[in-house]
């Protein structure tokens, strides 16, 4: 039954706090102190969230439930209403219902459920610091190619040429949300483009000599630490896989039986599902790895607790210990090492490797590639690689490494 004022105003409390419930997933939480709150229990991408509306008597049983179908509206429009609440605690919903800060904070409670935790983290603080602050409080309706610009040369005159950039790009989205809902008519970020100076590009540190290769993984052959970073360590250059993804990988996503690594699409930059073919010498890894870590969650458990993996700059560290600084080497370099040999060296075709990179790819029709595609192929190609990365590993140092091993061996 749903509740009503009297019910509430006379509800004592327990020696437990306990529940009363309304209608729609609203309930009073009464605490043993006395003190009553209310509550929404709903599910947003299959998962139960409470959100906490406020406190009786200051929200009245009606006040609660206006509000409870507020939230029922933005879980309608796909906008997960406790995201919306904790992005937008220092915005004034009243005084900004169409500012540039008030849209921008609904696009990202909207979007940023599907990106990873670092990424959403750098998109608001850039927007809070280097955005808001000039802008924020402006309707989005009104804002001119102009004050934009001006905003954006306060982030270019700090050097940072890279976040302008994004900025500019997060803009740009912002204002395009913005047009779909109504709030604007036009996004003015699309008449900047070529006013701000192009950023340098710049590419993670990596090995792209066969020579300098076999060094490498001759070097990590002997690393002589914690065996789940020597694991780590073997397996990147495999693999090929980002970094995140790789620390992050689970003994459930590995199938030894069919050699293949699914990675689900949570995981993914891309958001997409992607499947890893394991060579010989990849299980040959995880099964010496398997005895240490299976009983776990994580291939590659931190040596401190079991219960979260390795950190994202172990692999880096290792590197480090191994004598590869910075400007040689990064985690992520594998991936640049891995897309320049099969290219140049095994001749692969580019767009397969382009798929192992889980990048985006798409078929000459204009269909992107799903998980399966070309997977017999990309079997082929990762045996193939993990061979030719044996036998740089073999070969001494001083005789000739180059084309002629895929001649020979790998065709």
């Amino acid at each position: 039954m749903p509740l009503t004022d009297i019910k509430v105003r006379t509800a004592k409390p327990k020696q437990k706090p306990y529940k009363l419930s309304d209608e729609r997933g609203l309930y009073l939480l009464i605490a043993v102190q006395g003190s009553k709150y209310w509550r929404l229990k709903y599910r947003f991408m299959g998962k139960e969230k409470v959100l906490a509306i406020g406190v009786y008597p200051d929200i009245s049983l009606s006040e609660a439930r206006e509000k409870r179908d507020n939230a029922k509206r933005q879980l309608a429009n796909e906008i997960d209403p406790g995201i919306l609440k904790q992005v937008s605690k220092r915005a004034d919903q009243a005084t900004l219902e169409n500012s540039f800060e008030a849209i921008a904070r609904e696009w990202f409670a909207k979007y940023s459920i599907a990106w990873v935790k670092g990424h959403s983290t750098k998109i608001l603080n850039r927007l809070e610091n280097d955005i808001f602050p000039w802008i924020g409080k402006n309707a989005i309706s009104e804002i001119t190619a102009p004050q934009l610009l001006s905003v954006l040369r306060r982030i270019e005159s700090r050097g940072t040429l890279d976040t302008v950039h994004r900025a500019h790009q997060d803009c740009g989205r912002i204002f395009r949300y913005g047009i779909a809902v109504g709030k604007c008519e036009r996004d003015p970020s699309a008449d900047l483009r070529g006013a701000i100076p192009p950023a340098k590009v710049k590419h993670r540190a990596a090995i792209l000599e066969p020579s300098k290769l076999a060094e490498l993984l001759r070097a990590i052959k002997g690393y002589q630490g914690y065996f789940v970073t020597k694991s780590a360590l073997q397996l990147a250059p495999l693999v090929f896989a980002r970094p995140g993804e790789l620390r992050n990988a689970e003994w459930s996503e590995i199938n030894l039986k069919l050699a293949e690594w699914s990675i689900p699409a949570e995981k993914m930059k891309m958001k997409q599902a992607h499947i890893v073919p394991l060579s010989l010498q990849a299980i040959q890894i995880l099964q010496e790895l398997y005895p240490l870590t299976g009983k776990g969650q994580y291939l590659f458990p931190g040596c401190r607790t079991k219960s979260r993996p390795i950190s994202d700059n172990t692999i880096n560290a290792a590197l480090r210990r191994l004598g590869y600084d910075a400007t040689e080497l990064t985690a992520h370099g594998f991936r640049a090492t891995a897309r320049t040999i099969l290219d140049e060296v095994l001749e692969f075709r580019p767009d397969i490797i382009e798929h192992q990179l889980a990048h985006a790819v798409k078929d000459p029709n204009g269909r992107a590639y799903n998980r399966t595609s070309h997977l017999q192929v990309r079997r082929e190609m990762m045996q193939k690689w993990a061979n030719y990365l044996d036998e740089l590993t073999r070969r001494r140092a001083d005789q000739k490494l180059s084309r002629e091993i895929a001649e020979n061996e790998f065709r």
